[in-house]
């Protein structure tokens, strides 16, 4: 079982380094410091349908959050071919990020037991950090209700405003 807990606002974002689609390459939270605010969202599963909802979400408010200087970086435990599979169906314009391992979802407390029909596993609990220029968490959404989602990050970034 996982014990760690999520990270709280003030406190700076776990660092990390993962797999990301497109390009395969790794990518790294630091690469962001100082330029742009960080969406970090944490989803279950690729193509389900509460995650594809929520990815559409993002998809759809792309152009606002890049015009509030900020990029979106969604992670779940899926591997490369399966984000390269999602993104393409779904046309998402932003970074999928591929924690096979969970190493970087118990670091933000969001690898969880979950019970389903009685029975209990371990998964990924759906919640988003919204990360400032200096690598400060400033939001957390501990349990994301998609459909007022993006309405709550926008409100969000607006009152982060510009630096």
């Amino acid at each position: 079982m996982a014990d760690t807990e999520m990270p709280k606002v003030g406190e700076k974002a776990p660092s990390f380094e993962l797999p990301v689609y497109p390009g395969g390459k790794k990518m790294k939270l630091s690469q962001f410091r100082s330029k742009k605010n960080v969406v970090l969202y944490f989803y279950p599963k690729d193509d389900t349908p509460g995650c594809t909802k929520e990815a559409c979400g993002f998809r759809d408010t792309h152009a606002h959050l890049d015009m509030a200087d900020t990029v979106v970086l969604g992670v779940s435990g899926d591997s490369l071919k399966a984000h390269e599979k999602f993104a393409t169906k779904h046309e998402l314009p932003f970074p999928l990020l591929s924690d096979e391992a969970h190493e970087v979802c118990q670091k933000y407390g969001v690898w969880v037991e979950k019970s389903m029909y009685g029975k209990t596993s371990m998964g990924i609990q759906r919640a988003t950090f919204l990360i400032d220029k200096t690598g400060t968490i400033v939001k957390v959404w501990p349990k994301v209700k998609v459909d007022d989602h993006m309405k709550e990050i926008k409100d969000a970034l607006a009152e982060l405003g510009d630096d």
